[in-house]
């Protein structure tokens, strides 16, 4: 592969991953409040149809983009409702919503499969298009792309360093402390759970009105997307910039898949197709090994330099869940 190349697909790897990147930190936002989506698969192949849908009839890409976040922001809050108002499990409320909407997405999907419709383009930046390496790689993207750098930032800076991010983080681990202070934790649970899913919710045009534009129902290829962005979402540590890194890894992944299968005529390509996923699973595996007490027991026979270092590895690795996810808060 020459240099022209691997520039190219650098910049296809980061524009591969602008959907999970928004799905994990809309995902992040969520749980950092303390509502767990797990419906994030169905949810985005519901909106990745609906927004179509809506692109379709209109020709207008904004709406379909408006769309894809209302599905998001809609689904999220009946998860929200379920578990906040009804007190019912956040768990299983998901996962039927997430088998719910996958189906629906199927069954509604099914007029417009395969049709032609309208799709975002690559916006050079003028000037900043032109410089070497970094021009090709950053500034030759479509506009949802360049959003996705922006979100890294702005989540980061929203949650750790201003007063409504810290209160989020209040709300998510110590709701009790949070109400004392002032905050009524139900309905920033429901503000956090529309506003993440809405940005979650984004992932779906990105991939029908962008990277796999057009609805192919179950040849689509994006059954399993939102399981996988729960994984990056642990992975991540429910920080922004390592969760990042997590979607930028998992697209790297799909891409390695690609480049490796002509090198590997042996191997069936679905193999190659399909590996990232448990690689990113594997990947996930350390995040809290170290938590484990046989790893410990394993550390001790090392000599001291080693077993520090391989510690400090670990910790750095390490990702602790909020201390309220999952868990309905009531007045006492």
């Amino acid at each position: 592969m020459n240099n022209s190349a691997l520039v190219t697909s650098i910049a296809g790897v980061l524009a591969a991953a602008a959907p999970i990147l928004f799905a994990v930190i809309g995902e992040t936002i969520s749980e950092r409040a303390g509502v767990l989506n797990l419906s994030m698969n169905g949810m985005i192949l519901l909106s990745a149809m609906g927004s179509f849908a809506v692109a379709l009839a209109t020709g207008s890409v904004v709406l379909g983009f408006l769309m894809g976040a209302a599905i998001g922001a809609l689904v999220s809050l009946i998860v929200a409702f379920a578990s906040l108002t009804l007190l019912q499990s956040q768990v299983a409320v998901g996962f039927v919503l997430a088998l719910l909407c996958r189906d629906l997405s199927y069954f509604l999907g099914n007029p417009i499969m395969g049709k032609v419709g309208p799709r975002i383009s690559q916006v050079p930046i003028p000037g900043l298009e032109r410089i070497p390496i970094l021009g090709t790689i950053l500034f030759r993207q479509d506009v949802m792309t360049y959003f996705s750098f922006i979100l890294i930032v702005a989540a980061w800076f929203f949650v750790f360093r201003t007063k409504p991010g810290l209160t989020l983080r209040g709300v998510g681990e110590r709701p009790t402390a949070a109400y004392i202070r002032g905050a009524n934790v139900n309905r920033l649970r429901y503000l956090y759970a529309a506003i993440g899913g809405a940005i979650a919710g984004l992932a779906g045009p990105i991939y029908s009105l962008s990277i796999k534009a057009g609805w192919k129902g179950t040849i689509s290829g994006l059954d399993g997307i939102g399981w996988i962005v729960l994984s990056i979402t642990i992975f991540g540590g429910w920080k922004p910039f390592r969760a990042a890194f997590g979607a930028y890894l998992f697209a790297f992944l799909q891409w390695l898949g690609l480049v490796l299968q002509p090198s590997l005529p042996s191997v069936p390509s679905q193999v190659l197709q399909v590996a990232p996923f448990p690689l990113m699973i594997l990947t996930l595996l350390f995040v809290n090994i170290g938590n484990a007490e046989w790893v410990d027991r394993s550390l001790a026979r090392l000599p001291e330099n080693v077993r520090r270092d391989i510690a400090r590895v670990l910790r750095a690795m390490n990702a602790t869940p909020p201390a309220a996810l999952g868990a309905p808060f009531e007045k006492e």
